[in-house]
């Protein structure tokens, strides 16, 4: 539209799908992006997203670092930096990594703006059309939607409450047409499903990975928080020759930082940094510098701590609500550690078609369909995050939710 002037007045619809490459149209909106629209409204209790207790940030922390980092390194923060990331924070991970027996140089480290972002670049590096990914069903959302933008094929594997099943792999390996490229797990406190994968079944994988000549995509946003004292085993000490592992400051301090990191043998780090170069060229120097400060003084791993009691005492919170006030037929897991747990209905509830009701309660979940590749299956499964709310508000939301499944069971 254009006014007398001739100028235009309003952006018209030129039928732009038509301009856009073939993968744009294979990528979709996020579930969860979507839902927590919904869960602005007033009086929702929302177990959708995957998000931190915003009541513990360590707000006050955090304006110190800032302070400082200002003070005494301003120029520094506030210019660009290299891509590879800041090498004290890189230098700081590596140094805290090894206590779980993951020994690497600041230079097998890329700092990356959030997990999603590895995830991204990964995709660039060992996605092709039609490439095939291994992975558990169900599988992180977020994986899928990065990985669809490259027209990626999946391999899935069923789990149980142990994690992924790893038994029967070599036997679909040995059926398979096409051999994947990759195995991609989420071990600690898998998002969706809570479970955590057992030390002989990672053992299991890496031996499979290494009889296939399979890469495996370590996943660990959550591993920290874990609600006893036993360390576990990273897969990537098990296979450090051919395991890429990933890890965000996200849960433990606070998502808005959007910093991860990625630690690989060093070629692969060199193309990771060359694919984030052409991304965003560099993960801002500020924000590391600001992480760094509160890691080196201590401050990040009695944050830890602290959230550990604040979740476990949370998931407790929500175990209980669903003993009582969940109808008979529906199941769900109880994770060691992390944010979420996975609950399976009746096979009268399809939990897709169930989230409206839900909504209208003011309960909003994510339906178990968006973590399965093109959305098939989980219509009788959900996840649910415990991390957000307090005890008081978690069994509030558990109890209309469970009144909302005895009325849709009843016929209402």
């Amino acid at each position: 539209m254009t006014g007398k002037d001739g100028m235009i007045t309003q952006v018209d619809d030129i039928g732009w799908e038509k301009h856009l490459a073939a993968r744009a149209r294979r990528m979709e909106s996020s579930v969860i992006r979507e839902l927590l629209k919904l869960t602005a409204q007033p009086d929702m209790i929302s177990f959708a997203g995957g998000l931190p207790a915003p009541d513990f940030f360590p707000i006050r922390e955090v304006e110190e670092a800032c302070h400082y980092v200002l003070q005494n390194q301003g120029r520094t923060a506030l210019q660009y930096s290299p891509t590879e990331g800041f090498e004290p924070l890189k230098e700081w991970l590596a140094d805290t990594m090894s206590r779980y027996g993951i020994w690497v140089e600041p230079d097998n480290i890329l700092m990356v703006n959030g997990s999603q972002q590895a995830l991204d670049l990964i995709g660039k590096l060992f996605v092709d059309p039609g490439t095939r990914i291994l992975c558990s069903r169900p599988t992180y959302l977020g994986a899928i939607q990065a990985w669809d933008a490259y027209e990626a094929d999946y391999q899935t594997v069923p789990m149980d409450d142990q994690g992924m099943i790893i038994e029967g792999l070599p036997e679909a390996l040995d059926k398979s047409q096409h051999r994947p490229r990759f195995v991609y797990v989420l071990p600690n406190f898998h998002n969706p499903a809570g479970t955590t994968l057992t030390l002989e079944r990672r053992k299991q994988l890496v031996d499979i990975a290494r009889r296939y000549d399979l890469v495996i995509i370590e996943d660990d946003p959550y591993g920290e928080l874990r609600f006893d004292e036993e360390d576990i085993t990273p897969i990537f000490r098990l296979a450090p020759e051919r395991t890429i592992y990933l890890s965000t400051f996200s849960k433990t301090l606070a998502p808005g930082f959007r910093l991860a990191w990625v630690v690989a043998p060093k070629p692969i780090i060199s193309r990771l940094v060359q694919a984030k170069q052409g991304a965003d060229l560099n993960t801002g120097a500020f924000v590391q510098m600001v992480a760094y400060d509160i890691c080196e003084r201590g401050i990040l791993r009695q944050h830890v701590r602290r959230l550990r009691g604040v979740y476990r005492s949370r998931r407790d919170a929500m175990v209980d609500a669903l003993h009582e006030h969940m109808p008979q037929g529906v199941s769900w897991t109880v994770p060691q550690g992390g944010l979420f747990l996975w609950v399976r209905t009746s096979d009268q509830i399809d939990t897709r078609d169930f989230m409206q009701k839900s909504i209208a309660a003011k309960v909003a979940y994510v339906p178990g369909f968006a973590f399965y590749p093109g959305g098939k299956g989980g219509e009788h499964s959900m996840r649910m995050n415990f991390s957000y709310s307090n005890e008081e508000t978690i069994n509030e939301g558990i109890h209309r939710l469970g009144m909302a499944m005895k009325k849709e069971l009843a016929g209402g």
